[in-house]
């Protein structure tokens, strides 16, 4: 013979089941959160924004005299990001300038933002010099390049604008030959 079910009416059953809807709300709504945090916030437009005011920025150079970004608008530009700190960075180098001294006649740009300490900066350009022109930008630069589409702020960072003003391309870490090529095509 079956007997019915019991019915805890003590009311523990119904808290243990009260707790255990609120947990999984609470572990839902926390994986949520996590979601929504590591997603693009508004990254488009305040790209955007930042290129509009890029053109208006100045930086000093190491060996004196003003890098001024609106003399490089209408070209197709490769801004890189970097610190005399950061190995990777330091490693991409030798390639952005072969790049910068085979592709003039292109009309490609490279233009290097140092994210460090000035002296630093000019003592590694007379170790290391370059052939394109590197700003200080100091720890703006940070900002700038998130501003840009850096979401982690790392570095080395790297954005493509082609002529024609756009964004075509951002790269955290560093950047292979074959990147290079691939961008110049679509600059």
């Amino acid at each position: 013979m079956s007997h019915p079910p019991q019915v805890d009416s003590s009311g523990a059953g119904r808290r243990r089941w009260l707790w255990a809807s609120a947990a999984a709300l609470a572990a839902t709504a926390g994986a949520g959160l996590a979601w929504w945090r590591t997603q693009p916030q508004g990254t488009e437009a305040q790209a955007g924004a930042a290129l509009s005011e890029l053109w208006g920025l100045k930086f000093d150079r190491a060996g004196g005299g003003e890098l001024v970004l609106a003399d490089f608008k209408g070209k197709p530009l490769l801004i890189n990001f970097w610190a005399t700190w950061c190995p990777p960075c330091v490693e991409e180098l030798p390639m952005l300038d072969r790049f910068q001294r085979e592709t003039p006649a292109n009309g490609w740009q490279v233009l290097g933002l140092a994210i460090d300490q000035p002296s630093s900066v000019a003592r590694f350009l007379t170790r290391t010099p370059l052939g394109f022109p590197v700003g200080l930008a100091g720890l703006g630069g940070t900002e700038l390049s998130r501003a840009l589409g850096n979401e982690s702020g790392g570095l080395p960072f790297s954005v493509v604008i082609a002529a024609d003003g756009r964004v075509i391309q951002r790269k955290m870490g560093q950047i292979t030959p074959q990147e290079l090529a691939a961008w110049t095509r679509s600059g």
